[in-house]
């Protein structure tokens, strides 16, 4: 009787236990599970810092490479608008040297014997001939010979000669150049030829075939009236032109093209 007690006892505490050891396992599974689900997100999140990190890596590289780069064109860039700047510059010069050339080239041209003596004394070429006054881009011979004075008409065929004309006068500046540098010579009705005269309509016009002017003319005539412009060199100099018989013999102001042009400042 003992015996199937304590048989029942056994069987009793034997079949109490597989109930505790089947929660264990489950519960070590679930465990596991948590585990392992943790396991593979920390895998995930430093994959994905591992990724953003290397992104952004990456972009700060290419954004380096892309500031090195653009600073690089920067330099580029201006080294090109620099040398655009040099090239202009030099387009410009060479431009008037061009036109400077051409213009020598012009002058030259209006002689049938060009006087490279006048011109070019030791071999170095001026802008006036010898005896020229240079003013502004014209030169100026004022005629003084002592005793053989010329018509209008002559004084303008001597000037031709020397690949000139009787003075054209443009300006204030030139009427006043001219009158500064005229002298008095032999008596008050004597004075110096320059480019106005009258044509068959009695219309002034300058040789050079223009008839716009600002006029310089005397209020009073010191000599008969002509067709031919004079200058009175000893009177006020805004109004000392007179007019005269054109076979009057005077002094003369001859004016021409400089052969080589000054360069501008």
């Amino acid at each position: 009787m003992e015996e199937e007690l304590n048989y029942a006892t056994v069987v009793f505490k034997n079949g109490g236990r597989p109930s505790e050891d089947g929660e264990a396992p489950a519960n070590f599974q679930h465990f596991r599970l948590l585990v392992v689900c943790l396991g593979i997100l920390c895998v995930l999140l430093v994959a994905s810092i591992s990724a953003i990190v290397y992104t952004v890596c990456v972009v700060m590289n290419e954004q380096r490479a892309f500031a090195a780069n653009l600073s690089h064109l920067k330099k580029e860039n201006e080294q090109l608008v620099m040398e655009r700047s040099i090239l202009e510059n030099r387009t410009e010069e060479l431009t008037r040297v061009r036109d400077d050339l051409n213009w020598t080239l012009e002058v030259i041209m209006k002689f049938d014997s060009f006087p490279v003596t006048d011109f070019c004394p030791d071999k170095k070429c001026q802008p006036c001939q010898k005896g020229w006054i240079l003013f502004q881009e014209n030169c100026y011979l004022f005629y003084e010979s002592v005793y053989y004075w010329r018509t209008w008409q002559d004084s303008q065929k001597f000037c031709q000669s020397k690949a000139a004309n009787l003075v054209v006068i443009d300006s204030s500046q030139e009427q006043e150049f001219i009158t500064n540098h005229s002298k008095f010579y032999y008596d008050m009705f004597h004075g110096y030829w320059f480019g106005l005269h009258q044509n068959a309509e009695e219309d002034w016009i300058w040789v050079d075939g223009r008839n716009d002017t600002v006029w310089y003319w005397m209020k009073e005539e010191f000599a008969d009236s002509g067709q031919c412009a004079m200058i009175i060199p000893f009177v006020n100099p805004t109004a000392n032109w007179d007019t005269v018989n054109c076979l009057m013999r005077n002094k003369f102001i001859c004016e021409s093209g400089v052969l080589i042009r000054t360069p501008v400042t």
